[in-house]
């Protein structure tokens, strides 16, 4: 609990504090959590500058957010290549280190191919359920960043 305390729960805190508004933590908090579990890797953290540029969020939380989302992209990678299968009613890819590396073998540009167009799929079903969670994790968070302005503004005064 200490380190989680330490790495995201007291930065968050410290931007409250410099003014940043529940509002826009919790937008920037969520937003930054539905980038970083982007099943196309390598992408969040530009999506994420996106993002905090366009809807004018804070980008240090956003990429907090993101970093700390990376053991839950992992996690999520194959139930959103499942889920895009079942959305194109793809073939059902194989995710096995020995399958993949023998299609490999046997064709590197076929295997290629077929692994990119699972990411892709991948990466409509993302596209297609990260909003709502981003957006149902932010009216949960807004209350709670509320709460805390609060306390701080009860304290400093």
């Amino acid at each position: 609990m200490g380190w989680l305390r330490r790495r995201l729960w007291e930065p968050l805190l410290a931007q409250l504090r410099q003014g940043l508004s529940p509002e826009r933590m919790a937008w920037s908090l969520a937003l930054g959590l539905g980038a970083g579990v982007s099943p196309l890797v390598g992408s969040s953290t530009g999506l994420c500058i996106l993002l905090a540029l366009t809807f004018r969020l804070n980008q240090v939380v956003m990429q907090v957010a993101n970093y700390l989302a990376y053991p839950l992209q992992l996690a999520l990678l194959i139930p959103f290549i499942r889920l895009g299968e079942k959305l194109f009613d793809a073939p059902r890819l194989p995710l096995s280190i020995e399958v993949l590396s023998q299609a490999i073998r046997a064709d590197a540009w076929g295997a290629l191919h077929t692994f990119w167009t699972s990411l892709w799929h991948a990466g409509v079903a993302w596209l297609l359920t990260a909003p709502l969670g981003s957006a149902l994790l932010a009216l949960l968070l807004t209350p709670l960043f509320r709460a805390t302005a609060r306390r701080f503004r009860q304290v400093s005064a």
